[in-house]
């Protein structure tokens, strides 16, 4: 195990992309194996030093940062130690990195769904953040594909937690260590926001499946070490289009009827695996959208001269793909362009595909945009302002007006794109100065109140952390701040693990 103390050698375990400053360790450890964690996590606790847990911090909300205590990296927990083709189940290391995750399924024949922007995360981070992406759409959250986690706690036990074995009853969850201790702890009561993505405090449900309380904990509840993942057979083929509209309300239209046809849902709540399932109806049109990803005027802009063949005089566009096989493709194409047609899409510019290749230009012209957005903050010196709020179909039509009067109203840069299909936008603001810095920051905290009016959360999929925890404090009131500090002592006693991820430490 390296152990490493000198400041040079720490400094870049100090830092996640949200760039939140004042990041400091004393330490930094990089163990190899299990038993290794379990020695790091049963001194740290000994010593009720903090620990913040490390793994490629490409995270968003400084959850990865620490202030104080010692850093535990996983990156050399980074085996892929199986892939099970009948099964269609992988166990794989915390470390092992979404893209070579992707890759092993691939090689199978297989297909691991999620699908976060950032292919170089870390799988244990997706875990710990419970990512989702653009294909949620279809296949949900990281939830949905977790059937088992090995868990070391902060004293060093560990739980090995199997869906479908330990669920809460009468509102308790009791958990049985590989020590042979029992883990006596009551489930948080808050109903969840009745919104296909949400990762807003730890996950509840009656019952609750006690592995889905650790995914999404953010490092708060344990260092998962190991995870046995559910894969899908891969799709025989795709039909993707970046489909151009004149007008904003036909482009909303366009995906109320593609959201409509592709399914119905259950309310997240009710959900046993945290993803509701997809209810087809027998003779139900042939749509199924694997994913809807909407892109403004201004996105569109933005990234013209990546993409100078993408038209800048227009509303804004709606990217869409679809699984097909040889006997359903011609009813696919089929089926979309009648819907395009019926919603005036600007067809003759509009962009179709079913190739590999250029549907890795469709891929490429959709992750362009939050690439561009992070650099022209590190060019310009000031923090853009994101949001990353969902509320349900019923008050999507509101915050999208919300927001684009209110930037509109504001005179500060900005453009609007991301998960449509889950009524879920990523608005980002680009202040200038100092002024617009200010003001940008309180269009953000107007732009939340109205999500939680709508009655939507405050974070769809990047978490909590650290940078916004006020507004998950908002969201949930002083109860069930409480609620959740209780779950979490009750795995963590000594409140070593996460500080301040989620909920201020004065809560431990």
């Amino acid at each position: 195990m390296q152990v490493k103390t000198a400041p040079d050698e720490i400094q870049d375990y100090l830092k996640d992309t949200s760039n939140m400053p004042g990041g400091h360790a004393e330490r930094l450890v990089m163990p190899s194996s299990i038993e290794e964690v379990q020695a790091v996590m049963h001194d740290a606790n000994a010593a009720k030093i903090p620990v913040t847990i490390s793994g490629a911090r490409t995270g968003t909300v400084g959850g990865a940062i620490p202030f104080g205590g010692w850093v535990i990296s996983l990156e050399k927990l980074n085996k892929i130690n199986s892939v099970d083709r009948k099964s269609m189940t992988m166990i794989v290391e915390p470390g092992a990195t979404l893209d070579e995750v992707k890759k092993a399924a691939d090689a199978e024949g297989l297909l691991y769904p999620p699908d976060p922007t950032e292919w170089s995360c870390q799988i244990g981070g997706t875990i710990a953040t419970n990512a989702s992406g653009a294909r949620s759409f279809k296949y949900g959250s990281t939830r949905r594909w977790v059937d088992r986690l090995k868990v070391v706690l902060a004293d060093g036990d560990i739980l090995d937690l199997k869906r479908g074995e330990v669920f809460s009853n009468d509102g308790l969850i009791r958990a049985k260590t590989a020590s042979g201790r029992e883990i006596n702890t009551k489930v948080p009561t808050y109903e969840r926001p009745d919104v296909t993505k949400n990762v807003s405090g730890y996950y509840s449900a009656l019952p609750v499946d006690a592995i889905d309380v650790f995914i999404g904990s953010e490092g708060t509840l344990g260092v998962i070490v190991e995870a046995q993942l559910k894969l899908a057979e891969r799709p025989e083929g795709t039909f993707s289009g970046v489909v151009f509209f004149e007008r904003r309300e036909d482009l909303v239209n366009f995906v109320d009827s593609a959201r409509e046809l592709s399914r119905e849902r259950t309310t997240p709540s009710s959900s046993k695996a945290g993803m509701p399932p997809r209810l087809r109806k027998e003779g139900s049109p042939v749509i199924d959208a694997s994913l809807l990803e909407y892109f403004d005027d201004n996105s569109l802009k933005f990234i013209a001269e990546r993409f100078p063949e993408s038209p800048v005089d227009i509303a804004g566009a709606v990217y869409f793909e679809q699984q097909t096989s040889a006997e359903s493709e011609d009813m696919v194409f089929a089926a979309w362009n009648e819907l395009l047609e019926k919603h005036d899409a600007d067809l003759e510019r509009s962009w179709f595909t079913t190739t590999e290749q250029d549907k890795e230009k469709m891929r490429a012209f959709r992750h362009a945009l939050p690439l561009a957005a992070n650099e022209r903050y590190t060019r310009s010196g000031f923090r853009k302002v994101s949001t990353d709020m969902a509320v349900p179909v019923d008050g999507f039509r509101g915050l999208l007006k919300f927001y684009e009067d209110t930037c509109g109203a504001s005179g500060i840069d900005h453009i609007m794109f991301g998960h449509i299909g889950d009524c879920h936008l990523h608005l980002n603001l680009f202040p200038k100065n100092e002024d617009e810095a200010t003001r940008a920051r309180h269009i953000y905290g107007r732009c939340v109140a109205q999500a939680v009016m709508l009655g939507g959360c405050i974070s769809a999929e990047h978490g909590t952390g650290k940078l916004k925890r006020k507004y998950l404090a908002a969201m949930m009131g002083e109860r069930y701040l409480n609620e959740m500090s209780e779950l979490k002592r009750a795995f963590d006693p000594n409140g070593i693990l996460g500080r301040g991820n989620m909920f201020d430490e004065s809560y431990l």
